[in-house]
């Protein structure tokens, strides 16, 4: 017996093609920079090519109607050196879309302007554009768990001590800026990362550097499946992106909180507060989604998709 076919949301199916579009129109402008400067020395924009064409059918059949009319109806036309530079002028070249500019662009059309609880639909936009941007795997909904929200503020966390006897001193050694967040009186919710400095892996070191705080107390079914949402949450993949700037990071889940009365919904390590916003980012809003990493073969740190090769015609002086 055959499936039936799921409906696609018309909000979802018009985010893919916005994302597409804004992501081809980059691939053409980067691959093909010469015929776009050869358009554009026409007073041809590359987006507009629809339009021009349009307008140069109606052009040949207001020529045909001219040629068709009395010679007392004809009015007279520009000089055909105006209309091309009054063209010129309303023409602005195109710049180069960066990958930045397409998300925050992106997350602008889907989001609401204050954070709240997605719906479904807003989830899976989200779950495109992330996939088609950022090119890192990432859910609202992985294995049948979900937050309460993924969608609300952050705020900044201090170091948390990965083994009995640990300094700040070891942990981010001269670094003022990191110093300045200290180091929390307790151990984080999974207690000490390893039993001992000389049991402390690289992995672990990365893990608490780049640690996430969520709010599994406030899971609704937490009470009732304590011992596996424990286990599942336990430094779990999470990617956290910034919605006023595009940044974006991949934390692991090291602690539980905030406290709801705090109006704050996730948490952030000192490193991962300093690459979402820099140094005096201590709150903001944020989307955060689990990463569906299996083979554990998404690093944590920072997503580095903003980088553009520019092709050599960029740097040429018109």
């Amino acid at each position: 017996m055959s499936k039936t076919a799921q409906p696609i949301h018309s909000q979802v199916l018009r985010e893919k093609l916005k994302v597409k579009n804004l992501i081809l129109r980059q691939e053409i402008t980067l691959k093909h920079g010469h015929l776009n400067n050869d358009l554009l020395s026409k007073a041809l924009n590359i987006d507009k090519l629809r339009q021009h064409s349009t307008h140069l059918l109606g052009a040949g059949a207001l020529a045909g109607t001219f040629l068709l009319a009395p010679a007392h109806q004809v009015h007279a036309l520009p000089a055909p050196q105006d209309i091309v530079q009054r063209a010129r002028t309303q023409q602005a070249i195109a710049p180069v879309v960066s990958p930045q500019k397409i998300l925050i662009d992106s997350l602008k059309e889907v989001l609401p302007q204050k954070p709240r609880p997605l719906s479904r639909v807003e989830e899976k936009s989200l779950e495109q554009i992330f996939s088609d941007v950022l090119k890192v795997p990432s859910k609202a909904t992985l294995e049948g768990e979900h937050l309460n929200t993924t969608y609300g503020y952050i705020g900044a966390e201090q170091h948390l001590v990965r083994y009995p006897g640990d300094t700040m001193a070891s942990q981010v050694g001269n670094d003022k800026t990191l110093w300045k967040e200290g180091m929390a009186p307790g151990k984080g919710a999974w207690g000490y990362f390893a039993h001992s400095k000389a049991e402390l892996t690289p992995e672990l070191v990365e893990t608490e550097k780049w640690y996430a705080v969520v709010q599994t107390l406030y899971l609704p079914d937490w009470n009732t499946r304590t011992r596996y949402l424990r286990d599942w949450y336990k430094y779990r993949k999470v990617m956290i992106v910034n919605t006023q700037n595009g940044n974006a990071v991949v934390a692991s889940i090291a602690d539980s909180g905030p406290a709801a009365w705090t109006g704050k919904h996730f948490g952030g390590s000192p490193e991962v507060m300093m690459h979402l916003g820099g140094p005096r980012y201590k709150k903001g809003a944020v989307v955060v989604f689990f990463v569906d990493d299996p083979e554990n073969k998404v690093p944590l740190g920072p997503i580095e998709y903003n980088k553009i090769q520019l092709p050599e015609w960029a740097f040429h002086q018109v």
